[in-house]
């Protein structure tokens, strides 16, 4: 007698997920987190915090700039940006051209900013000549901060945050400028000082390959003065309360113990490899997957190659097809997940993330996966034309690393 287990029933072997956070957390970043609780006041504490602290610093490419620990989300990190260093009713410019950005001017909002808004379209980047403009025509310095986005999660799409910067100094403009560098700090090039980035935010869920938990800010000193003369209501987000302690190690509020063993992990990781080597590594992921979608005859959501995001592709579905539907396919049949298209990309794009702990197998496997469930979704691609495509570039890839490695 033969037993028939439904496709949606028992999962076997590895679950594969492909969406652009939370992301894979690798083996020993695991391990390390899986410690008995200890004493968040004991003197060995301090010496982890200091030192993952010292090592953040380095991610942001920063030593100006005072690195903080929320136990939290990105978005805490968002709310205690904006309630330390301005006022009610301060003017701040954001661009609107994605999930993330505009939740961030949702966010701004209800706190009391008066948001002024660039609204662009859901695949484009941050409007630098836009910003330029508002910045040169504020002769009385009513703007106090520009809110840029640099990796828009939702489309796919890569701002120019070193434009945005010249943009303020070519205005002689004093406004903070803030960063949501979520989805790429530690996996696409961040110069936190070069940039002259005021705030800078992240999460530990993405390119830093831990749990959700952590929201990260790196705030530069013009920031910390800033928040000296904020009248915005706060308690827990209060940057004085964490900086009275920050140089010991240890934290004003409980600590997610176990989180930061994690977090002190895999910044070994990405100390051993290197960071340059980690956002070299993403890079090349990224075009694969991207030479991918063009093998499809695909389009991504990115309105120019220069735009494409390094740490997710939004895929456009042909006309016709429910990126929904292949998602669910994905996961049901494939045991495979994928992003899903938010807000008015719904049904219209479905996104691979490509960030933290990947390699090439893994890009291939998510796009073999793909190629099946698009075609059983009702789209006219060939099977293995896409993950050809990604293996003649990733075998490309490894020659020219080998004739480099042979040549030394």
């Amino acid at each position: 007698m033969h037993s028939s287990i439904p496709r949606t029933g028992l999962r076997t072997g590895t679950n594969h997920l492909f969406i652009p956070g939370p992301t894979n957390v690798p083996e020993p970043v695991r391990r390390a987190m899986n410690v008995a609780m200890e004493d968040q006041r004991g003197p060995e504490f301090g010496a982890l915090g200091l030192g993952i602290l010292a090592d953040l610093k380095r991610i942001f490419r920063t030593e100006t700039a005072r690195v903080i620990l929320y136990p939290g989300s990105g978005t805490g990190a968002w709310e205690a940006a904006i309630t330390n260093t301005l006022n009610p009713g301060d003017r701040v410019v954001m661009a609107r051209h994605g999930q993330f950005s505009t939740l961030w001017a949702e966010m701004a909002t209800r706190l009391g900013l008066e948001v002024d808004l660039i609204d662009v379209a859901w695949g484009a980047g941050v409007p630098v000549s836009e910003v330029t403009r508002r910045l040169a025509a504020d002769r009385k310095g009513a703007i106090k901060a520009v809110f840029v986005t640099h990796n828009e999660t939702a489309t796919g799409v890569t701002s120019d945050i070193a434009a945005v910067r010249r943009a303020l100094d070519d205005c002689f403009h004093d406004a903070l400028l803030f960063v949501d560098g979520v989805s790429s700090v530690g996996s696409i090039d961040f110069r936190m000082d070069d940039w002259g980035v005021d705030l800078a935010v992240t999460g530990s869920q993405k390119g830093l390959m831990c749990p959700a938990g952590l929201g990260i800010l790196a705030v530069s000193p013009k920031a910390l003065k800033a928040s000296d003369a904020s009248t915005m209501r706060r308690a827990y987000f209060e940057f004085r309360d964490f900086a009275m302690l920050a140089d010991t190690g240890y934290f004003p509020y409980t600590p997610p113990t176990q989180l930061l063993h994690g977090l002190r992990a895999a910044l070994d990781r990405i100390q051993a490899e290197g960071l340059d080597t980690v956002l070299s590594r993403h890079a090349r992921l990224a075009e694969g997957v991207r030479r991918a979608v063009a093998a499809w005859g695909l389009q991504t959501c990115a309105e120019h190659p220069s735009l494409a995001s390094n740490t997710v592709t939004a895929i456009r579905v042909p006309e016709g097809v429910d990126a929904r539907e292949v998602i669910r396919i994905g996961h049901q049949r494939y045991n495979t997940s994928f992003g899903s298209g938010l807000s008015r990309l719904a049904g219209k794009v479905f996104r691979i993330g490509h960030l933290g702990d990947l390699n090439e197998g893994m890009c291939l496997t998510a796009l073999a996966v793909a190629e099946m469930a698009l075609v059983e979704a009702g789209a006219d691609i060939d099977f293995g034309s896409g993950v050809a495509a990604a293996q003649a570039w990733y075998a490309q890839g490894h020659s020219t690393q080998s004739l480099k490695i042979a040549a030394e």
